[in-house]
């Protein structure tokens, strides 16, 4: 394989453009490069969880094959008619879902972004994933894009949340329940 990146800067963005992997040039605020933008920004929010001392090895693997798979969504959105992502990856989070959520105890509350700096950090990439499927959505609405990109997110967005649950008991901590201030009456 060639080196895909002997030269770091090109300049050729510096007119507010930036090429796709079909080789078009398109704006760096069009809708596709705030989609596969974010989808790098998530990935990244998963990097820095990774980083978390003492995470699981489960969730290490699996969040591993996850920042793969995310790195595929984001070349899938940056070559336009590209597909990667297919409903066996939709499966697989669900799978990962399942297996990570059946042994917690079911939620009476909402959960608060904390218990934990592993917890925390999951949340944090929850909603940038979050913001990732908006994104993905709002490109659909103008351009084609493939269902299994946004069924993806969505699993993801909610494995992210189970994650942060079991890190928050994982880690000898708690997870942070809301308490409304609302009265009833």
């Amino acid at each position: 394989m060639a080196n895909r990146l002997s030269k770091i800067y090109t300049r050729t963005g510096d007119d507010g453009s930036t090429g796709l992997g079909d080789g078009t040039r398109v704006a760096k605020d069009s809708l596709r490069v705030e989609a596969y933008g974010t989808v790098d920004e998530a990935n990244s929010s998963i990097g820095v969880l990774l980083a978390t001392p003492g995470m699981p090895a489960d969730i290490v693997d699996c969040l591993t094959r996850v920042q793969h798979e995310l790195f595929d969504i984001g070349a899938e959105l940056c070559v336009p008619g590209y597909h990667v992502i297919d409903a066996e990856h939709v499966a697989a989070l669900e799978a990962d879902l399942d297996r990570l959520n059946d042994p917690l105890p079911p939620l009476k509350e909402f959960v608060l972004p904390a218990g934990g700096n592993g917890a925390a950090a999951a949340h944090l990439a929850r909603t940038i994933i979050r913001r990732a499927e908006r994104r993905v959505w709002s490109l659909a609405a103008a351009e084609p894009v493939a269902d299994h990109v946004a069924h993806y997110l969505n699993r993801l967005s909610d494995l992210m949340f189970v994650i942060a649950r079991v890190l928050a008991r994982s880690a000898g901590g708690t997870e942070v329940l809301w308490k409304s201030r609302r009265t009833t009456g």
